[in-house]
């Protein structure tokens, strides 16, 4: 059978999603997890990988199993076996076409910055960081350039490993709650980086250091040694992955980061 899971974790005290030989991933630990329930190795394929220190409310993926078990099994099982930062959401058996990855036709993203004075205290490790004001007109209207398909060259790492660098935004939205700001980004596909680049970049606008029309201008120099820094992790969340409804899974997640009453301090 093929089993595809939802799964949402907190990525400040892992090394990534991908399995790597350092271990303490969170790959490694869903892997060892199913294993247990399956009773035998259970390799796992995500529909993201999402690096370390940054986090998840709707990752899916997807394991073939000779065991059968009811999806609360599944659940319930792997997460007593989880540490409590990383927990499965639902399983669902699906066709053996599916694939986590290839089968998704968009990804979502929210960067969650802290725009304050000061740093944050409980909200460490869970958003970014700007101590200086913003203006979020202009940074809207930067954002609204980078909406369509382009080559994102001047904002994916020098270790991106996509075959092009041509990606689909198709909805960029920045909202603001008390000190918070949230950039909402949708894409068939994302490279390296790629979000946590394009926020760098727009906070040089916000501030005044550059145009909204920067944001253009970058593009077409596909040169990332012209952008911003990269943004820490701590903001980035993987809020969604969508399917074609032929696949039967569920929506989004419900919860999304940092969704509070407006005129909220630190979280």
């Amino acid at each position: 059978m093929k089993i595809a899971i939802g799964v949402g974790y907190d990525g400040a005290g892992f090394n990534g999603w991908q399995s790597q030989p350092a271990g303490n991933t969170i790959q490694d630990h869903l892997e060892h997890a199913l294993g247990r329930i399956a009773g035998s190795p259970t390799r796992i394929v995500g529909a993201g990988r999402t690096d370390a220190g940054v986090h998840a409310c709707a990752q899916v993926a997807h394991f073939e199993t000779e065991a059968k078990r009811p999806a609360s099994a599944w659940v319930r099982g792997a997460n007593s076996a989880l540490p409590d930062a990383i927990a499965l959401q639902w399983a669902l058996e699906v066709p053996q076409a599916f694939h986590a990855r290839y089968s998704a036709i968009a990804r979502t993203y929210r960067y969650v910055l802290y725009n304050h004075p000061v740093r944050p205290a409980l909200a460490a490790g869970r958003c970014g960081w700007y101590h200086a004001r913003l203006d979020l007109d202009p940074m809207r209207r930067a954002a609204a350039l980078l909406v369509g398909e382009h080559d994102f060259s001047a904002f994916r790492s020098s270790q991106c490993q996509a075959k092009t660098p041509v990606r689909v935004v198709r909805r960029f939205e920045i909202a603001q709650r008390g000190p918070y700001l949230m950039f909402d980004i949708s894409a068939n596909a994302f490279l390296h980086h790629m979000v946590r680049n394009i926020i760098g970049c727009l906070l040089y606008v916000g501030n005044g250091k550059r145009a909204p029309e920067w944001a253009a201008e970058l593009l077409a120099s596909r040169d990332r040694t012209l952008a911003a820094p990269t943004m820490a992790a701590s903001g980035l969340y993987l809020t969604g992955v969508s399917y074609g409804s032929e696949w039967g899974l569920p929506g989004f997640a419900r919860m999304m980061p940092f969704e509070m009453p407006d005129g909220g301090d630190d979280c």
